[in-house]
């Protein structure tokens, strides 16, 4: 793996204020980890942003702090600024590569699923990333998920079905369901009433209907002109 590195400096009250910090160009950080002191640091918005798009939060990186030996650390959090996405702060865990750690990897699908591309179906995707357990040597970018082995509808992808490196854990249940392949919702039935009012029709029916509505126009201002006669008679009557 390319070892990815990073350079801090650290950061007092004096020389650190977050607000003086980030109009420099720096974002605020702090470091810590089991027997580690924490510290307050400030590194490069731009540096951090290059490095962060290879690591990611589960690969190791070398962090510097001005000028030490480096120290393997993960990006453990990332806070943003809510208006503009600008990295706000980061807080780095130094990791002991003899102990275990807990870290979340991301999952990438891989190969093509019968039940989507010849059955029709539905793919639904119920995790984007896995927590495991390894020591830190043994952290890797993303684990595959292997979409071949969604034939039929209602095949499933579980985390015990994911194909983790050597001394690699998941942490969580092993039935879990990590993609599956469902059956695409089909259209619901109209109402029949509903189903004809809709249904097209023929030329031929159209001028028939349109004769039928004339006729029944044409009697009813028949019966209309009718009842207006029989009105103007009593009237004479009277």
């Amino acid at each position: 793996m390319t070892e990815i590195k990073l350079d801090a400096l650290l950061r007092s009250e004096k020389n650190g204020k977050p607000k003086k910090v980030r109009a420099d160009g720096f974002a605020p950080a702090v470091i810590y980890g089991p027997g580690v002191k924490t510290r307050s640091l400030k590194i490069k918005k731009l540096d951090f942003e290059r490095v962060f798009k290879q690591a990611g939060e589960s690969n190791l990186i070398d962090l510097t702090i001005d000028k030490e030996e480096p120290v393997k650390v993960i990006i453990k959090d990332i806070q943003k600024n809510v208006v503009n996405q600008g990295v706000a702060h980061v807080d780095f865990y130094q990791v002991d590569m003899s102990k275990k750690i807990t870290a979340e990897i991301s999952l990438n699908l891989i190969g093509e699923s019968k039940a989507e591309l010849e059955l029709g179906g539905t793919l639904v995707k119920n995790m984007d990333s896995i927590e495991v357990q390894c020591l830190p040597g043994d952290l890797v970018d993303h684990i595959d998920v292997d979409l071949s082995k969604l034939d039929n509808f209602g095949d499933a992808v579980r985390v015990a079905d994911l194909a983790l490196p050597s001394g690699m854990a998941a942490t969580s249940e092993p039935d879990k369901v990590v993609v599956s392949a469902i059956e695409p919702r089909k259209e619901e039935e109209k109402p029949k009433e509903e189903a004809e009012e809709e249904a097209p029709v023929a030329e031929g029916e159209k001028d028939e209907k349109k004769k039928e509505d004339e006729k029944n126009k044409e009697g009813d201002e028949k019966k209309e002109e009718k009842g207006g006669n029989k009105e103007k008679g009593s009237e004479k009557k009277k």
